[in-house]
């Protein structure tokens, strides 16, 4: 992959005014669509298949007028006699009545015909109005429609008439109706990206350098941002979705753009050119941001395990906007790095300091003399993070969740306003009606029957009144609303609810009804909130088990993934455990503008715990993977000390923390910048997930990342990278930290010096479970070429043959087929790569390596026409077989038909190779080689010396 993100990288800096006006472009044509389409945001959410979304089903098929959306009108007399104004009450609900959309509206003052009750309250200050629209408007469970809309304006006019018909009154609208839906983002959370854009200016101490990440930043969020709204058109998305996609979509990018960024510098300060400097950074920092991208798709992608139809599209939208932030960060930031070029470098290199600090014979800095404290004694180290974050814990036990109502609204809106204006006057459970319904068509009075069943309920603990119990218009239907006592977040509701359904059986058998349920708009909030948290342990399961795989892939240890995930945990306990701090005991509610505690929206955890998860895994993947270069490149042989190894392991960590803890530092910074600023919004559902976010990056990154994981990686030394061989065989390759890139261009340099070869070996090493089969191969085969290898196992000839057709990984050393480094060009080597089993068998054009294993007369024929046409061939026989070739047939060395065999490769029954001939084939500059196209070792003009046609007679014969 590295290779491939290079040339990306290159290609983009290369053309970096066609990359920036692609994208530019690409925004235009999706802002034009959206202007052209309009939003269509809903503000509702809903799970199909619950007993509450099959009641309204019901209710819409048999009683639909009362299965519409409901608004709540609330009339106030200044002089406390709410009876003194009856006649603009009533005018004011004669009026409604007749309005479009409308399916019933009540009798506040009472109706003795129909039994509807008073709705004046005890102190007779306030009486209510209760509005039923119909289908046309829309339910509980969908959108705002134009219909809705323009009916929300009508009774904003009639109220405001009433009250100028009468001056003593005050009108209050729940604003339920055609309320009004938008990404609810302001000028307040992009301080996020001043804070960004502060960070790194610090960081980089230039202006281009901290606005690169930022233009990066919000070229991905702006397209994802408009490719969500213009999905809105025919899709359900909920308004909390596009705000959740910026913030988390701002995070990443910045963060993104900044580890590519980083990285093009210190290429650019090592003399390396632009353009080349964007495709290094591409390739190396470029693949973690690919793997980091990928961990937060995948945990994001875990919210549809849960099943649930809009927290499943808030999963999507999230990952589409951080899919679209990857590749911005892939082609935009290198662009940006051609386009500034030069000016983009530091103004000390990072080399120079490095050299400084070497001559000094340690590194200094912040981030070393930190690493140094916590890996001083890292069992103390350890114990304290681990208390810390555990006592951050804490107050988890105070986080209650729900769905939450009107009464988490932000203090001023007029939905928070009437809804305080009723609680009241009334009671919090006047705003948390619950409807239940029965099937009576098999009763002999449904009358009589719904009255037994309202009284039955009624008697519940919890229940405040029954406001209206009617059977429908064809008498089959039982409808009852309830008051409850307490509002719809309250646990006492909930278990109102469950009460209810748990008796629904005696019910039935009692009353001779059926098909009793609950349903309505808080038996949907309740049943929406019991889903969510039934989904938390499948979930987290998932995201756990995820982490511990895909680390175990790219750190080839035990160790690493179980601290990461262990250190996760931590995180996410402080990061709820301070939403539990605010929104469940109150501390610092007043500061961080929480106007209500008590409950949050039950999707909060689920949400933080995938968004926490994909970040984690970025830090950790950026920081740990330095300390796993340098150990590479420390490691000492088998034979050092126990102690020996202890010290290279702690050195590895200390060097591979300070090289990349001040880039890791300043992400995590923006990204708490980002996320912090989201704390102020007045959306309800994004405040309490803001400061999830917030405070468990802190905890991640600083206690976790920086902390914990170099104690304790310095606590088990060389333990911390053991991977079981078995395993390491099983688990699959990705590259990164862009190994791949430097093996890559290592062969760039050699080709340049020694010429094209077709396969190139060197050290190689092949293994299956029982162990080594082939060890120290060495084999360079050029076009034209025709190698021999003899081996006494037929599995070690099939397993060179499946290595070079890129089935096969190996297990050490270096493999190089047609340009492509293994293991990152298994694909491109399975294209060029084909074994001859038939000697009529057809090789396409674009194959340059063939392998014949034993082959017949016929078949060597066909192997000199396909050297002879520039493929190049590798002969693998049986130790000791005969070369089952007519004499004829053997072309001397330097003939047009190239030597035969150019190398002759044998592997003893150890699996040891031995080259015989052809070993120093790479060993000369091309400047300095003969000019015999197949032999770079023997000249045209100069015949071989007997030892050598020796070598390529009798020694092949043998």
């Amino acid at each position: 992959m590295s290779s491939l993100l290079h040339r990306l990288g290159r290609w983009c800096a290369g053309h970096a005014g066609r990359v920036l006006a692609a994208w530019f472009l690409l925004i235009a044509l999706l802002g034009g669509a959206v202007s052209a389409v309009g939003m269509h945001l809903s503000d509702s959410f809903a799970i199909s298949g619950t007993e509450s979304m099959d009641g309204l089903e019901v209710l819409e098929e048999r009683l639909p007028q009362a299965a519409g959306t409901s608004e709540q009108v609330l009339f106030t007399a200044s002089d406390g006699q709410i009876e003194n104004h009856r006649e603009a009450i009533e005018g004011f609900v004669q009026q409604v009545s007749g309005l479009d959309g409308v399916a019933l509206v009540s009798s506040p003052f009472g109706d003795q015909d129909t039994g509807a009750p008073s709705t004046v309250s005890r102190d007779g200050a306030h009486v209510l109005v209760q509005i039923q629209a119909d289908s046309s408007v829309g339910s509980i469970t969908s959108g705002t429609t134009d219909r809705a809309t323009e009916l929300s304006r009508d009774l904003e006019d009639l109220a405001q008439d009433a009250q100028e018909t009468d001056p003593a009154l005050r009108v209050q609208l729940g604003g339920n109706i055609g309320q009004n839906v938008g990404i609810g983002i302001s000028a307040t959370e992009l301080i996020g990206v001043v804070i960004a854009a502060v960070v790194l200016f610090i960081t980089f101490g230039s202006f281009l350098a901290a606005g690169a990440p930022i233009l990066a930043a919000l070229i991905g969020v702006g397209s994802g941002m408009l490719g969500i709204l213009l999905t809105a058109a025919v899709v359900d998305i909920n308004s909390t979705t596009p705000v959740l996609a910026v913030m988390i979509g701002l995070a990443v990018g910045i963060d993104y753009a900044l580890f590519i960024l980083s990285r093009a510098r210190e290429y650019l300060a090592e003399g390396i050119a632009p353009i080349e400097a964007a495709g290094r950074a591409t390739a190396t920092s470029g693949s973690a941001v690919v793997f980091a991208g990928i961990t937060v798709i995948v945990a994001l992608c875990g919210l549809s395990v849960a099943r649930i139809g809009f927290l499943t599209t808030m999963g999507l939208a999230s990952v589409a906007v951080v899919a679209v932030s990857v590749l911005v960060a892939l082609t935009v930031v290198p662009a940006l790095i051609g386009l500034i070029g030069t000016r983009l470098m530091p103004r000390l290199p990072r080399s120079s300091r490095r050299d400084a600090r070497a001559r000094r014979g340690r590194s200094s800095g912040p981030a070393a003399r930190w690493v140094r404290v916590a890996t001083r004694r890292p069992w103390l180290t350890i114990s304290a993070v681990v208390v810390l974050l555990g006592l951050c814990a804490v107050p988890i036990t105070g986080l209650r969740l729900a769905l939450t109502d009107n009464g988490f609204e932000a203090e001023g809106t007029q939905r928070r306003q009437t809804y305080d204006a009723i609680s009241e006057a009334y009671g919090e459970g006047y705003n948390s009606p619950i409807i239940v319904i029965a099937d009576i068509t098999n009763t002999s009075d449904p009358r009589k029957a719904v009255d037994e069943l309202a009284q039955e309920v009624s008697s519940l603990d919890g229940v405040e009144e029954v406001a209206l119990a009617t059977p429908n218009e064809d008498g089959t239907l039982a409808f009852i609303q309830i008051r409850p006592e307490k509002s719809q977040a309250d646990p006492g509701t909930m278990d109102l609810v469950r009460e209810i359904r748990d008796r629904a059986g005696d019910y039935e058998r009692a009353h001779g009804v059926t098909d009793i349920m609950v349903t309505g708009q808080t038996a949907v909030a309740i049943d929406v909130a019991e889903s969510l948290n039934a989904s938390l342990l499948p979930f987290g399961i998932v995201v756990v088990g995820l982490s511990l795989f895909l680390l175990m892939i790219v750190f080839r240890s035990v160790a690493v993934p179980v601290t990461a995930t262990l250190g996760y945990l931590l995180s996410l306990a402080a990061g709820m455990g301070a939403v539990g701090a605010v929104f469940g005991w109150g501390w610092a509610a007043d500061l961080l503008a929480v106007t209500r505690v008590g409950a949050v929206i039950s999707f909060l955890p689920v949400i933080v715990m995938g968004v926490l998860f994909g970040l984690a895994m970025d830090y950790e993947v950026f920081l740990v993977s330095r300390m796993r270069e340098e150990w590479i490149r420390r490691r000492p042989a088998d034979s050092a000390s126990p102690e020996q190894r202890r010290r290279a392991a702690v050195e590895a960590v200390e060097s591979g923390f300070t090289g990349s803890a001040t880039v890791v530092g300043a992400a995590a910074v923006i990204m708490i910048g980002v996320f912090a600023a989201f704390i102020h919004t007045d959306n309800v559902y994004v405040k309490p997930i803001a400061l999830g976010l917030s405070v468990g990056i802190v905890a991640d990154a600083f206690l976790v990342r920086m902390t914990l994981v170099p104690a304790i990686m310095a606590a088990l030394g060389d333990r911390a990278w053991w991977l079981p061989a078995w395993l390491d065989r099983q688990l699959p390759v990705i590259d990164v930290e862009g190994e791949g890139l430097s093996r890559t261009l290592e062969h760039e340099e050699w080709s340049a010096s020694y010429g094209r070869a077709v396969v190139r070996a060197e050290g190689l090493r092949l293994a299956d479970a029982e162990g080594t089969v082939i060890e120290g191969l060495d084999l360079v085969l050029r076009p034209g070429e025709i190698g021999l290898l003899r081996a006494p196992s037929l599995l070690a000839r099939r397993a060179l043959a499946a290595a070079l057709g890129g089935r096969l990984r190996p297990a050490d050393g270096l493999l190089v087929v047609d340009d492509h480094v293994l293991p990152d060009g298994t694909a491109s080597i399975q294209s060029v790569t084909t074994s001859l089993r038939h000697w009529d068998q057809d090789v396409p054009e674009h194959v340059r390596l063939v392998v014949v294993d034993d082959p017949g007369k016929r078949r060597w024929r066909r192997i000199h026409d396909l050297a002879s046409s520039g493929m190049a061939v590798l002969v693998t026989l049986a130790e000791g077989a005969a070369l089952d070739m007519p004499e004829s047939d053997h072309p001397s060395v330097g003939s047009d038909r190239g030597p035969w065999p150019a190398v002759v490769v044998d592997i003893d029954t150890a699996g040891r190779a031995t080259t015989l001939t052809g070993p120093s084939q790479p060993r000369r500059p091309v400047q300095e080689q003969s000019q015999c196209p197949h032999d770079p070792g023997v000249s045209t003009d100069t015949p071989p010396d007997a030892s050598t046609d020796q070598t390529h007679g009798s020694e092949v014969r043998a």
